[in-house]
């Protein structure tokens, strides 16, 4: 909060000048007051002024106040409360949760005003020090800088932003993601067979032979795959978020796509059809052609969580001892890396669902010879 005193042309009479903020068009405004008496009172006058409009509640939103004891909670409880609509139902699982566990009870009891960046600093290296990686770091450094940014607005500029100068700790380097051998793909698919588990073969399966997104593959419907053809659209995902799960259009054109898939792999596609329409029957339901293929609903009007088949991976991994280093994802890279040699780096992209500044064209009515090839080229190495 800032002020001045300025000496009128009567003697001892002064105009005392306090800024209040910007307005909505970020015009600045002040208040103006006359004040007669020595310069030493005038300049207490303006000091219980300043005081006083510091202190006092300035409602923005309902049961927020804005001043300087206006704490980092308070800030993110209006901003949950006037923006995170506007996110997607997983960035609002995922902020919340980070909130509770990271933020609520540490940083978040503090007043914004009081906090300088050597305190922001110190908390999030605090945080690196007890193990949170760098990408949670990243998320509870923008979950903090958005709702001081915000609460500055509403407050019209009496609220400071120290998150905006604070820089996150660095993190050592992590290994990336390791895209398995041909031999040890072989070997995961021959166990997974072994295993019975025939939505989970054919879910891994898909995930290698394709490279889709495993929100990607809990989303296909049976009416997205034609069995005689093998063209398989790609043009939704499921994502999870506090009400449980959802399925959504992509963020971008060119994750909407139709693959050829392999013979191999779209016959044990059509096995999980057949199996759950069979589970259907038993229990006197009929699935639609919108139904859920991978769902564990009998009537697959659901879709299944992302996370059951990551869950269900890694403890078939442990049961068949393989390498630990091997997730889901790791058949996405897979997937990537097999193309490398096989097909144009355009033809990649679209494959992948990828988008880059030098390819914005997606497949979503046409799929080339060229994908077909790459599609019967990684069914018989997988073979």
């Amino acid at each position: 909060m800032a002020g001045s005193i300025r000496l009128r042309k009567q003697p001892n009479v002064w105009e005392l000048r306090v800024f209040l903020g910007r307005d909505a068009s970020g015009k600045v405004k002040h208040r103006y007051s006359t004040f007669v008496g020595s310069k030493r009172d005038a300049e207490r006058e303006l000091a219980r002024q300043l005081l006083l409009l510091e202190e006092a509640p300035a409602p923005v939103l309902e049961g927020t106040k804005w001043n300087k004891r206006t704490t980092f909670n308070e800030a993110i409880e209006a901003w949950r409360e006037n923006g995170w609509g506007d996110l997607s139902p997983k960035t609002q699982m995922a902020y919340q949760q980070l909130w509770n566990k990271y933020i609520r009870e540490d940083i978040g009891t503090r007043s914004i005003s009081a906090t300088g960046i050597y305190e922001v600093e110190r908390y999030l290296r605090k945080l690196a020090d007890g193990g949170l990686g760098e990408s949670g770091i990243r998320q509870i450094r923008a979950i903090l800088h958005r709702s001081c940014k915000l609460a500055g607005k509403w407050s019209n500029g009496a609220i400071p932003n120290p998150i905006s100068g604070a820089e996150r700790p660095k993190s050592p380097r992590r290994d990336p993601v390791r895209a398995p051998s041909i031999t040890e793909v072989r070997t995961i698919l021959s166990a997974l067979e072994a295993s019975g588990d025939l939505r989970l073969h054919a879910f891994c399966r898909l995930a290698i032979a394709t490279g889709m997104r495993r929100g990607e593959i809990a989303a296909i419907r049976l009416n997205d795959i034609d069995f005689v053809t093998g063209e398989l659209r790609v043009d939704e995902g499921v994502v999870i978020g506090s009400g449980g799960v959802t399925v959504k259009t992509p963020k971008t054109a060119v994750s909407i796509r139709k693959l050829f898939v392999d013979q191999t792999t779209l016959d044990l596609l059509g096995k999980l059809r057949d199996q759950q329409l069979a589970l259907a029957a038993r229990c006197e339901l009929e699935l639609s052609d919108d139904a859920f293929l991978f769902s564990f609903d009998p009537g697959c009007a659901t879709p299944p969580y992302p996370d059951v088949f990551s869950k269900n991976f890694a403890k078939f991994r442990t049961d068949y001892a393989i390498p630990k280093d091997i997730h889901l994802h790791s058949f996405r890279h897979f997937a990537a890396t097999f193309l490398d040699a096989l097909v144009s780096e355009r033809q990649k992209q679209a494959r992948m669902g990828w988008s880059t500044t030098h390819m914005s064209r997606h497949y979503t009515d046409v799929v080339s010879d060229e994908d077909k090839r790459a599609a019967e080229a990684i069914g018989e190495v997988l073979s």
